[in-house]
């Protein structure tokens, strides 16, 4: 497969793994409604806020949807989507080194994004998806850059949106109406895309005397110029007419032709009491005509178009946008809460996870919680406070713009309010004193399984988890921490290796213990089926 290559990739493809895992403190001021609500809104650069949510939420989000900067080079507006920034700047600096100097505009796009899109993949749920907007400055980079992170077997499309629907009258002789969505899925076989409802299909069907449910009939012959006998020669068979003649799929002018169903299909039709014979007139003889019923569905969908013409545009969404957060500068490119409606109503289902890591003026999350959906959103500039929370506030009040009226949205619920502390380990790789074992907990049990902790840890058992078999503890006393004595808590001891908890009365699966220390002898360990591991220099991220 082709892949793209740019000037400081090898310095980011495995940066990922090398950004700290840090500590998220709520603010319990900031957050509204409530807390348990299962909505975050993470306040910080959403390259280290993606590391620290990691442990809580991989293999768990159904949808991501972002909205990155599209690199325009535009520096005029509130949400600066231009990659000489400072913040970028020093981010490269530090990440490339002096190769960071000879980077285009589009060399340092791609240096941003590679890492942030290696972490979010690891988020999505095995029926997961994710849907990115962008416009020509980097569609066809980001393209390429998903096809080798997400696998190009799993590119679903691009939708086109449009975002302007006025009249232009700028000098120009072309002016851009559209931006892209593409959509990849994190596994083509699992992800369950739905269609969407259209109650005018029913308007096809229709009822008889003979059959009072909604029905039409289809043809079995299959008519057109592709489809001759030489065509599909399997398809050219007899089907016996009520009265015993034999009928073969010939054209009115004498062609052979073929059925549109196999010989098994045309038996199930008959078992299904769905082959209908009608009497027809051709060419003055009144001949057999074989169809096949079908019936309504009880929830009439077709699929949805690629071109999107529907979901209002960036005009509509700015007006949106000036009426709930009057006393603050408009996003200029703020999406319609129609057009993430429509991404949510083909990936997701009520109470599924939704991430959006370049939250912006919080659309995504607002979209999410109208349709109630748990959301995640992250923002790194002050628009965390300005734009969003304002926003979301008002939607938990029952905010009645966007797509209120159509989901009969009312308020309620409620959101955590986020920020990112100090990294989990120190510059010598210890765990840092601000640490608490629940934060451990989480971080351990992830490094060990690749999965979110299945509940928070409390440290009143050092029993943290099971995963496929396996048993894992932790034992962490933050306040012992460096403590020689083997009294300490930090310590594996034969005393302590005694009473480790099993998880289940008969569990004879392998454990896992973390811990600052091991006195117990090797062979021992290996009698009972544990395997130690030292706190911090045996703790390996993903």
């Amino acid at each position: 497969m082709p892949t793209l290559d740019w000037i400081g990739k090898k310095a980011v493809v495995n940066h990922h793994r090398e950004v700290p895992y840090r500590l998220i403190h709520c603010d319990k001021d900031k957050s509204v409604g409530d807390p348990d609500a299962g909505n975050l809104l993470v306040q910080g650069d959403n390259l280290e806020a993606l590391k620290a949510l990691l442990p809580y939420y991989a293999g768990k989000v159904k949808c991501i949807y972002i909205d990155p900067p599209y690199n325009t080079g535009n520096e005029g507006w509130v949400y600066n989507d231009n990659v000489n920034s400072p913040e970028i700047k020093a981010w490269l600096g530090a990440t490339v080194g002096k190769e960071a100097e000879d980077l285009s505009r589009h060399d340092k796009w791609l240096c941003m994004m590679y890492p942030r899109l290696r972490l979010l993949k690891e988020f999505l749920s095995e029926d997961g998806s994710i849907w990115i907007s962008i416009d020509d400055n980097e569609g066809h980079n980001l393209k390429c850059a998903l096809d080798e992170i997400m696998g190009r077997q799993n590119f679903v499309t691009s939708f086109i949106w449009q975002k302007v629907d006025s009249p232009n009258d700028n000098k120009v002789p072309i002016t851009p109406d559209h931006e892209y969505v593409l959509c990849y899925e994190l596994n083509s076989e699992k992800a369950g895309f739905k269609k969407k409802g259209d109650a005018s299909i029913l308007a096809s069907y229709r009822t008889t005397e003979e059959e009072p449910r909604l029905h039409r009939d289809r043809l079995v012959k299959k008519n057109g110029a592709n489809s001759l006998r030489e065509d599909r020669p399997t398809m050219f068979f007899e089907i016996e007419a009520p009265d015993g003649t034999s009928i073969l799929p010939i054209h009115d002018d004498g062609r052979e032709a073929n059925w549109a169903f196999s010989p098994a299909g045309v038996k199930k039709l008959r078992s299904e009491n769905r082959l209908i014979w009608k009497k027809r007139d051709k060419l003055g003889q009144s001949v057999w005509v074989p169809y096949a019923r079908e019936f309504a569905p009880e929830v009439p969908t077709r699929p949805h178009p690629t071109i999107l013409l529907d979901v209002k545009t960036s005009r509509q969404a700015k007006a949106h946008q000036r009426e709930i957060i009057e006393y603050q500068e408009a996003f200029a490119t703020v999406k319609p809460e129609q057009l993430i409606q429509r991404i949510l109503e083909i990936s997701t289902n009520v109470g599924d996870i939704v991430l959006d890591s370049f939250l912006g003026s919080g659309t995504t999350g607002a979209v999410a919680h109208k349709m109630e959906r748990r959301w995640i959103g992250v923002e790194m500039g002050e628009h965390a406070t300005t734009h969003c929370v304002p926003r979301f506030r008002k939607v938990i009040e029952g905010e009645q713009g966007g797509i209120s009226a159509e989901v009969g949205w009312q308020g309620g619920g409620g959101f955590r309010f986020c920020t990112l502390g100090e990294p989990l380990f120190d510059a010598d790789g210890n765990v840092s004193p601000a640490v608490t074992y629940p934060d451990l907990a989480a971080h351990v049990f992830f490094c060990e399984t690749g999965s979110p902790i299945p509940r928070r840890a409390t440290g009143e058992t050092p029993l943290i988890g099971t995963f496929q078999g396996r048993a894992i503890y932790l034992l962490h006393n933050a306040e012992a921490v460096g403590v020689a004595s083997t009294n300490a808590g930090n310590v594996l001891t034969g005393g302590v290796l005694d009473t480790l908890p099993l998880p289940e009365p008969g569990f004879d699966g392998a454990r896992i213990v973390y811990g600052e220390g091991c006195t117990v002898p090797d062979d021992r360990l290996s009698r009972l089926g544990v395997t130690f591991k030292q706190i911090p220099y045996q703790i390996e991220g993903l």
